[in-house]
């Protein structure tokens, strides 16, 4: 969330920034502004109460070692007025904090200087494409039906054990997912990130420091009895590792990469776009997370962009760079980079990869701070990206090397899957 002192140090430049999300956010702010005032106010009272009940506790105990009790006794009759005092002001303080933490939760991270004005996807800046479309014959099929013709998903079976959205893998399918999933991994470690096993249910803290609560908590499978989360990306447990840390600037930045399965009810997603492998309910992701000097964050970006882009070469699929604008960016993000993988045989752009930038929007809930070498405390800025989400590449993959005979494998996958093709 936004740190109050910057709030109130940079209002114009906050509400202006907002406005880039089409958002009016004047009453809440001058709100957080007011209610944070109160804050501070009963704060100072209840220092000076509690300041004055420490002074005459000392004085208590000078009194009754030079023996005058009575006057000692005096003073603890006021000691337990200002106990009485100091407990009223502790719980009217404690009401605006949670008052305050409330309204801050519903305050969207601010975008970045260079996001673009902008309402929806279609708003969206293009910044990088590469790769030739490949010329497909007539009979080009979507993955979907690719799946079918060689044995590889089935949707229906998926559907018969849980519902839509949860795909069976089978054969070669599933040796090309664990491929795709070694693959990805061994690309992230080979650049320096360290893996992590996490858990694939987190808990309500966890949820918000990473800002998918209260935001997406419709979007979330929610295990009532144990209040545990299905997690929607292996962003949330990863980057929860690191809440209430504080960290040695030298130590600085920490690099994770980890594979999970995600979680997403995708409620209200229906249509022909959502079909296949286009949207799932339950997929796998290799994420990337850093945690970053705030003076380094967005060279940081840059990089992670750079190496998904290395990855998208190798594998020789057709994609292209978004910047996201201010009606497309997540709550959370500071900035946001969509990769997008073209897909022949549907003749549309699907998303793969998100490589976004929190600033020290996610630090500040999670409690993640740095100490510099002066010993001050300062919060960290994180980042994290798909590098890669599954589904949507190994439709890109299915789609642009199909052949009138075949499906050929792309040639860096080939010593991961063991097979050249699926026949």
């Amino acid at each position: 969330m936004l740190q109050v002192p910057f709030i109130r140090e940079n209002k114009e430049l906050v509400l202006k920034r907002l406005q880039k999300r089409n958002l009016d956010a004047s009453k809440s702010i001058d709100d957080i502004i007011n209610l944070d005032e109160d804050r501070r106010k009963t704060q100072a009272k209840l220092d000076t109460v509690l300041a004055e009940s420490n002074k005459l506790s000392k004085e208590i105990g000078i009194l009754f070692k030079n023996g005058e009790a009575q006057k000692a006794n005096l003073l603890k009759d006021r000691t337990s007025q200002l106990k009485e005092e100091s407990k009223a002001l502790s719980e009217i303080l404690g009401d605006k904090i949670q008052a305050l933490n409330e309204l801050l939760y519903t305050i969207p991270n601010i975008p970045h200087d260079s996001v673009p004005e902008g309402n929806t996807e279609d708003d969206n800046e293009e910044v990088f494409r590469k790769g030739d479309i490949p010329e497909l014959g007539a009979n080009a099929l979507p993955h979907w039906e690719l799946a079918k013709k060689y044995d590889i998903i089935d949707f229906e079976l998926g559907n018969k054990i849980t519902g839509a959205g949860f795909p069976v893998y089978k054969g070669k399918g599933a040796r090309l997912q664990r491929a795709l999933i070694t693959y990805f991994l061994d690309k992230n470690t080979e650049a320096g990130y360290t893996e992590y096993q996490v858990p694939h249910l987190v808990n309500e803290e966890s949820g918000f420091g990473t800002g998918q609560l209260p935001d997406k908590e419709g979007q979330m499978y929610h295990v009532t009895e144990d209040n545990l989360y299905l997690i929607p990306t292996a962003e949330v447990p990863a980057t929860n590792i690191f809440r209430n840390v504080v960290l040695d600037e030298k130590d600085l930045p920490k690099t994770i990469t980890g594979y999970t399965p995600c979680f997403r009810r995708e409620a209200g997603s229906y249509g022909a776009h959502v079909r296949g492998l286009n949207r799932l309910h339950q997929f796998d992701k290799v994420e990337i997370i850093r945690v970053e000097h705030p003076d380094n964050s967005y060279k940081a970006l840059d990089n992670m962009v750079e190496h998904v882009k290395g990855i998208l070469d190798e594998l020789k699929l057709p994609y292209r760079i978004l910047r996201l604008c201010g009606g497309d960016l997540g709550f959370t993000s500071a900035l946001t980079y969509d990769f997008e993988v073209f897909s022949t045989a549907q003749d549309r752009w699907l998303e793969i990869s998100s490589v976004s930038n929190f600033e020290a929007y996610q630090a500040n809930r999670l409690k993640l701070r740095f100490k510099n070498k002066d010993g001050k405390n300062l919060l960290a800025h994180t980042l994290n990206g798909s590098s890669l989400a599954l589904p949507r590449v190994l439709a890109g993959i299915l789609e642009n090397y199909q052949t009138e005979k075949n499906i050929e494998v792309p040639e860096v996958l080939v010593p991961y899957a063991g097979f050249k093709t699926i026949e």
